[in-house]
């Protein structure tokens, strides 16, 4: 079963040792970096500088339709054939809307509830960004779908940083 792993960014270097990822998305802050690991080529390492907003305010980098569109790209050149591992900053809000993008984008359309059940099962600090969700449902065409699926999915527990998780595509 594919799996999309997720991590915050201390955790990077170890888990692209142990799991050997083929692809990692970084989802940073637009004035912070996270080196490529050597163990990932370097095409397949997609930096994305936003911050973790979901609106537009002063001196900050919200999530837009530009970044949506080239995660769902950098997704459909993922085989799944070994993990990908995404990461922001705490692996807390823009990767775990990004991992719920890349799962929904992956599964027939109707499911997406059962994704976010399952991303709340692996992560109970899981609180995806809602402006990621909400272009990405768009871009989907999804339907209000997988906003919906976030309304119910529940609260998630307060947390400075979270632990790697695996999304399963199994959905």
């Amino acid at each position: 079963m594919p799996l999309i792993y997720v991590c915050p960014k201390s955790q990077v270097p170890d888990a692209a040792e142990r799991l050997r990822p083929s692809h990692l998305i970084t989802l940073l802050d637009p004035r912070d970096d996270m080196p490529t690991p050597e163990s990932i080529a370097a095409h397949r390492h997609l930096r994305l500088g936003m911050n973790d907003v979901v609106q537009v305010l002063p001196d900050h980098t919200p999530p837009d339709e530009q970044h949506v569109r080239e995660i769902i790209a950098f997704a459909g050149t993922w085989d799944r054939t070994r993990p990908m591992l995404v990461h922001c900053w705490a692996g807390i809000s823009r990767s775990t809307a990004t991992a719920f993008t890349i799962a929904c984008m992956l599964t027939p359309h109707g499911r997406e509830e059962r994704i976010a059940r399952a991303l709340r099962a692996a992560s109970p600090y899981a609180y995806p960004n809602a402006r990621i969700v909400a272009l990405a449902d768009h871009l989907l065409g999804r339907d209000g779908r997988m906003v919906d699926a976030l309304d119910r999915m529940g609260p998630a527990q307060a947390t400075f940083e979270s632990q790697l998780f695996a999304l399963g595509l199994d959905h």
